[in-house]
């Protein structure tokens, strides 16, 4: 039998990290193995839990606990489960349960970028991505087109944001991740991927750009494309390491594309055959 607290007010403790806590406080930047992170949606929570996260809480309407969340309690009985009517929950949370579900989760611990990549034949690189949305419709886009891995600069935010998350449709939970490098020395970690035996492609409009579906691009054995923030791209320094610099053509004078969806264009091209 699930474990169901009714909530009337933000006095228990539990609630804590719906209601509390900033994004920063939850990530836990001093102490990474304490952070929280909160997941929204019945599909999105059980990805969560396949990926090997266990449940801290769960928040949600009513008339979930024997619906569309009963199998997830009958999994976690003892876990809180806190509750009231939609409109309750809003006000006394600030959050509007646009799926009737949420769950908080301890942050899992990050692979090495030597164990993400050990068995990848194509990956992403993101760098100083800190849109949300983007970097959780670049994770779906991966999930989809068969991208191996997806390694992080420090400068991007923070994958388990819950805006991220929900994008991404909790394919965060299936695409192997991590961070890639430190900020005050990035780009110089991306030697680690040459070192590693990939060649990079950097997404950058430059006069000696190739084109994205370039023989050599797509019969690499090894690839990292690597994708720069929304406004201005790459960082010069970036560029200068790649093995090539790659662009994607376009009609009608458009110069580029949404990071997103230049992502899924070069996933897609340069996917394993």
């Amino acid at each position: 039998m699930a474990n169901v607290i009714e909530i009337t007010g933000l006095d228990d403790p539990g609630l804590v990290h719906y209601t509390g806590l900033t994004q920063a406080q939850l990530r836990s930047r001093l102490e990474p193995e304490k952070g929280v992170f909160i997941a929204e949606s019945p599909k999105v929570i059980r990805l969560a839990l396949a990926a090997g996260c266990v449940p801290i809480s769960f928040l949600m309407e009513r008339k979930h606990i024997q619906g569309q969340a009963a199998d997830l309690l009958a999994q976690f009985p003892n876990t809180p489960v806190y509750t009231a009517d939609r409109e309750v929950l809003a006000s006394l949370t600030g959050y509007e349960l646009t799926r009737g579900i949420l769950c908080a989760l301890p942050r899992p611990k990050l692979p090495s970028v030597a164990q993400v990549c050990q068995n990848a034949r194509r990956i992403a690189v993101l760098e100083n991505i800190v849109d949300s949305t983007n970097l959780g419709a670049i994770f779906r886009s991966a999930a989809a087109l068969g991208v191996d891995a997806i390694l992080v600069s420090p400068g991007c935010c923070d994958v388990l944001l819950r805006r991220c998350v929900r994008v991404s449709m909790g394919t965060v939970f299936q695409v192997p991740w991590t961070v890639l490098g430190e900020k005050d020395t990035w780009p110089a970690a991306l030697d680690t991927l040459h070192e590693l035996g990939f060649a990079t492609s950097a997404m950058a409009l430059t006069d000696d750009s190739i084109p994205m579906d370039a023989p050599a691009l797509r019969s690499a054995e090894k690839l990292a494309i690597i994708l720069g923030t929304e406004g201005t791209g790459l960082l010069p320094q970036t560029i200068q390491k790649a093995t090539y610099t790659v662009k994607i053509p376009m009609s009608h004078m458009v110069d580029s594309l949404n990071v997103a969806a230049a992502a899924a264009v070069a996933f897609w091209e340069t996917r394993m055959r």
